[in-house]
């Protein structure tokens, strides 16, 4: 995950910060990417203030070698690397929470979303009402809880300040666990905004134990935290005023003396109330050398929690997996369940192995038997407790949606609930609509084609039908006035809600238009009431049998112009289209799969005014043909193109596929809602016009992967790895590591990564 580092005790120093460094060098080195904002100097003390009316400046600290604040203590700068250093940190002259703020919303965005803040190690405990009040680390969490980011504080409670760097190497050991099994575990029904977890310096601490607690409400005694003491030297101020009441006859300057006021706070009665107020505090756990984590709301008030004096269970040191609470059993279960039944005998397998080849057999238990209640799966029954850890991968129509939403943090699902803007081709055309409106520059502007969208009941009701499709009519109507065919403009018709090559059409007159309709009302069947209703989130996958199409398939369509002339290829000229296979992962990343297919018609092209009804001349969809094989299915890369050429094509179809999925999200929410906890694979086609030109023609959710035939589908396998690999393991935080293959690591190819804030 991304962690965001800040502290109050500023940049690395043997005498105010000794801890920072070590601690980022162990994320790191648990896998972690880590950003560092500091303060530029000390600011303990200072709780979630903001200095306002100052513009604050940064500086960019270079760090030493050195982990545990001795020696050589760094560099700073003015400006920051030419080349964009990961590991340089930046210093800013305001508060803890300033560093929150700056590093969250301005600095480090070409690292992607901030999944953690952690403020720490503070230099000292922050137990107990009196200190976490006051304290800077506390307040840079705060800052994070604020801004909707999960947020550790987490400080270091020494009983000697001789630092032995054993311990500290030990103490931020445990802190990485404590910090990894605290964000897999984070409660999804917000009972908690941050954690403020205490650690002891103490000789085996990753050995003791881990408790959740409450803060130890306390309070200052005796004078608090200053200590009057005699200053006898005026500054120039107070010189100055002097004078002018001499000058008025004042009282004479000598003798004056001011009563100054010494930072001097007395921990004995803080440290007292600890142990007076006895077990169960986190005073008292830390004071048993155990370490502290109390659950808090960003409110002032404590989260409740039934956890409380219960033991935070932890990842073993050796282990790859993932935390999990103790079972009763005794029998040790795997630490993630994976219920995938795809139902489709193609892909099936070929998803099961993607798991097997790349996830230990003690990792994960996978289930293949879709067990349902009225075609749903219910997730909740399904889990064998409240912390499991779940994926789920099956149809569309079985997923438990409901409660994935209430558990997006311990439970991915392989499909977002609402999609339409992408998948239905009368909503498509409007969302490249409605961004290129915005983005008049936007590559889509190029590579797709404007389609008109019209709603038809029967057949007598198109004319009506079209009143609001005007580039449809103007190029209809010019029409006939041509007398030539070829010089005609020609369209293809596609029912909005069809696939695998169902009700697609050539057209260039309205009269030709009107006969397809009233061909499909001669053939439409007396009764199709089951067909009536429509889900236009429900995957369709094109296994509806019969010639006809279905009354709900009639009611909305999309005209598009007719790409002539394709690229063609093969003996004869086949016409072709590209296959992409693409992931989306969560709120929002998006990768094309580097391996496409070239699906070519079964037979040489033909002009659409030679043969319109002809389906196999242009229609490059393989479920038209009997079956596909070597000729009809093809890798990309091993067209007969030269290479820059083929690359030129990948990368239209790279940059492409990034700004659809974008323009999905931004300008179309209400049809197009990723969530946090969900991975999507499409399928994308492309034609690719004489020019070389990618033209993208559709979008399909739960594509066909059978396409791809029996002598490819390494193709299909290699890709759900892919998946494995960008949505999978992320998600559950699985060390790669753990990983039992590498092969194929860089065939998923990252074309967009967008932050909706959708968490």
């Amino acid at each position: 995950m991304h962690i965001l580092i800040t502290n109050d005790d500023g940049p690395p120093s043997s005498h105010s910060s000794p801890y920072v460094h070590c601690l980022v060098e162990h994320l790191k080195a648990a896998g972690h990417i880590v950003s560092v904002c500091l303060p530029h100097t000390q600011r303990s003390w200072i709780g979630k203030a903001h200095i306002i009316g100052q513009t604050l400046k940064p500086v960019y600290y270079r760090p030493s070698a050195s982990l545990h604040g001795e020696g050589d203590q760094g560099t700073t700068h003015t400006q920051p690397k030419a080349n964009g250093d990961g590991d340089e940190w930046v210093l800013i002259d305001g508060t803890p929470a300033s560093c929150t703020q700056i590093g969250l919303n301005h600095l480090f965005k070409d690292k992607g979303p901030v999944d953690l803040v952690v403020s720490g190690p503070n230099y000292g405990r922050n137990t107990t009402a009196v200190f976490a009040l006051s304290s800077g680390t506390m307040g840079a969490a705060l800052e994070g809880a604020a801004l909707r980011k999960k947020s550790i504080a987490l400080s270091f409670a020494f009983f000697t300040r001789n630092h032995d760097p054993v311990i500290i190497e030990a103490a931020c050991k445990h802190s990485v666990r404590v910090i990894e099994a605290l964000y897999k575990q984070w409660p999804s029904d917000n009972s908690a905004d941050l954690y403020s977890v205490n650690v002891p310096l103490v000789e085996g601490v990753e050995t003791h134990k881990t408790i959740f607690t409450e803060i130890l409400q306390n309070y200052w005694t005796d004078g608090g935290c200053f200590t009057e003491v005699e200053d006898g030297a005026p500054d120039s101020v107070d010189a100055e005023e002097q004078l002018r009441q001499e000058q008025e006859g004042g009282a004479p300057a000598a003798g004056y003396k001011r009563k100054c006021y010494k930072w001097a706070p007395k921990f004995t009665d803080v440290y007292k109330s600890v142990e007076d107020g006895g077990p169960g505090s986190d005073g008292w756990v830390v004071q048993e050398g155990n370490t502290s984590v109390t659950p808090l709301k960003a409110n002032f008030a404590m989260s409740r929690t039934d956890k409380l004096q219960k033991e935070l269970e932890l990842e073993d040191v050796n282990e790859n997996a993932l935390p999990r609470e103790k079972e009763t059993s005794n029998q040790e279960e795997p630490q993630l369940r994976a219920l995938i039944a795809y139902e489709d005998e193609y892909v099936q397998p070929l998803i099961l192995n993607a798991f097997e080849s790349l996830l230990p057999k003690d990792l994960v238990q996978i289930t293949s038997t879709l067990e349902s209640e009225n075609g749903e799966v219910s997730a909740e029954k399904w889990l064998a407790s409240a912390n499991c850890r779940a994926l789920q991968i099956t149809p569309y129509e079985t997923i438990d949606f409901e409660y994935a939403t209430s558990h997006d943090e311990s439970y991915l699902i392989n499909s977002y609930m609402i999609r339409k803007a992408l998948i239905r081709k009368h909503y498509i055309s409007t969302t490249m609509d409605h961004w290129v409106a915005k983005n008049p520059t936007s590559v889509l502007k190029r590579h797709m084609k404007r389609s008109d969208a019209f709603e038809v009941d029967y057949a007598e009701f198109l004319d009506d039908a079209l009143i609001e499709a005007f580039d449809l009519r103007e190029s209809l109507d010019r029409n006939e006035a041509v007398e030539n065919e070829r010089d005609k403009e020609w369209w293809i018709l596609k029912p909005g809600m069809s696939d695998r090559g169902q009700g697609i059409r050539l057209f260039s007159t309205m009269d030709q238009l009107q006969e397809i309709f009233d061909t499909w009302e001669a053939e439409r069947p007396d009764s199709d009431e089951e067909d009536e209703i429509e889900d236009a989130d429900r995957d369709t996958t094109g296994d509806e049998a019969g010639d006809y199409i279905t009354a709900s398939h009639l009611r909305h369509f999309v005209a598009q112009p007719y790409i002539h002339p394709p690229l063609v290829m093969g003996e004869g000229g086949h016409k072709f289209h590209i296959r992409t296979y693409v992931l989306c992962v969560g709120s929002l990343q998006v990768y094309v799969y580097k391996h496409m297919l070239a699906l070519f018609a079964a037979k040489p092209y033909s002009p659409p005014w030679e043969s319109p009804d002809d389906l196999e001349t242009f229609l490059t969809n393989t479920c038209i043909q009997e079956s596909p094989n070597d000729n009809t299915v093809q890798r990309f890369w091993n067209l007969p193109l030269p290479k820059e050429r083929l690359d030129a094509i990948f990368e239209q179809i790279c940059g492409v596929t990034g700004e659809i999925f974008e323009a999905a999200a931004r300008a179309m929410p209400i049809h197009f809602q990723t969530m946090p906890n969900a991975f999507e694979v499409f399928g994308l086609d492309y034609l690719v016009d004489a020019d070389g030109t990618a033209w993208l023609l559709e979008i399909n959710a739960f594509p066909d992967f059978k396409q791809t035939g029996g002598d490819l589908q390494e193709i299909v396998q290699g890709f759900w790895k892919g998946v494995v690999r960008e949505a999978v393991v992320p998600f559950f935080g699985i060390n790669q590591a753990a990983l039992l293959s590498t092969d194929g690591s860089d065939d998923m190819v990252p074309v967009r990564k967008v932050d909706l804030g959708r968490r």
